[in-house]
């Protein structure tokens, strides 16, 4: 990169953007050449506005304004800072736009019911798993990625829903070996969008992993009850076992055998006992006996997002930056 451009990542960086985020926004057209143009240095501030979420007319001066600032709904604030929240907010909007660009509208309202959804899904499958959300998901039109580069050098968002014209686009920024938690935040996710939690706002940002969180935020409480139902088939499931004590392949076990006479993924009842009991480091030892070829949950995210993704209605560039996105590249 030229001077100009060095100053102009600069701006960028101080701005609170992540450089693996300008990395993945760098247009692929860009060349020296192209930089020795007006025009061209033009365009590439525009590309960059357009992807980061950026308003291009303070950026052609080298200064960083983000089009989203205030409008996002965040849970579980902490110590992120307004320009962190501002970072966050229009990055994600910016790509939630993108990707229900690409991603056919079935032209239905969205107002099902967890019972519903879950009984929609164990028609075709022994419970609710990631697998069968994620498949949910798209073929009610709302697209889901995990994103491998974020906007700030720390992820500070374990996830978030874009909304657009009553349409809706989940940006997961968690990741695990196991499915089940993943899983969770997805639902949790989910109990937002179907129960309305964004109201007029653009985008509403979990901070925090709301299984753990303990906040006091009545909508919160609903998303959790939403996943519940949607994963268990209760809002408050009652895990009962007949020892007091157990290590975790004692557990892993127990959960096999009984997940699918329940019809509920192993792993999620698994961290259900964890829950009700407050036996996290057994229930998570647990998995590994559950899941015995454990590899990283975005792959199976963005595999399926690979595939429903309408790569035809982006151009080339748009196609390029959402795959550097989905990649980590």
């Amino acid at each position: 990169m030229a001077t100009d451009n060095e100053k102009l990542v600069d701006k960028l960086r101080e701005a609170g953007i992540s450089r693996a985020a300008i990395e993945a926004a760098w247009p692929t057209w860009w060349t020296e050449e192209i930089n020795e143009s007006p025009s061209g240095r033009a365009e590439l501030r525009f590309a960059l506005a357009r992807r980061l979420g950026l308003d291009p007319k303070p950026l052609l001066g080298e200064r960083v304004e983000f089009v989203w600032n205030d409008e996002a709904r965040f849970k579980h604030l902490s110590t992120e800072d307004a320009a962190e929240r501002s970072a966050l907010t229009s990055y994600g909007i910016s790509l939630g736009r993108l990707l229900l660009h690409a991603t056919p509208d079935p032209g239905e309202a969205l107002n099902a019911t967890p019972e519903e959804l879950r009984e929609a899904i164990l028609a075709g499958a022994p419970y609710v798993d990631l697998r069968s959300l994620l498949t949910t998901c798209w073929a009610l039109g709302i697209p889901v990625i995990h994103l491998r580069v974020f906007p700030l050098e720390t992820k500070a968002m374990h996830a978030m829903v874009v909304a657009v014209d009553g349409r809706f686009a989940i940006l997961l920024g968690r990741d695990a070996s196991y499915p089940a938690p993943v899983a969770f935040t997805l639902a949790h996710e989910l109990g937002h969008i179907f129960r309305r939690h964004l109201g007029d706002a653009p985008a509403l940002i979990d901070l925090k992993d709301p299984a753990t969180a303990q906040d006091g935020d009545e909508q919160e409480d609903e998303a959790d009850a939403y996943a519940l139902t949607l994963l268990t088939g209760s809002p408050k499931p009652d895990i009962e076992t007949n020892v007091d004590k157990f290590n975790a392949p004692s557990l892993a076990s127990a959960v096999l055998n009984a997940g699918p006479l329940y019809n509920i993924e192993p792993g999620t009842l698994a961290l259900c006992l964890a829950f009700q009991r407050e036996a996290w480091p057994i229930a998570n030892a647990a998995l590994r006996f559950i899941y015995t070829e454990p590899k990283p949950v975005w792959r199976e995210v963005n595999g399926i997002a690979e595939s429903e993704i309408g790569w035809d209605q982006l151009s080339d560039e748009a196609a390029q930056y959402l795959r550097n996105v989905m990649t980590g590249r």
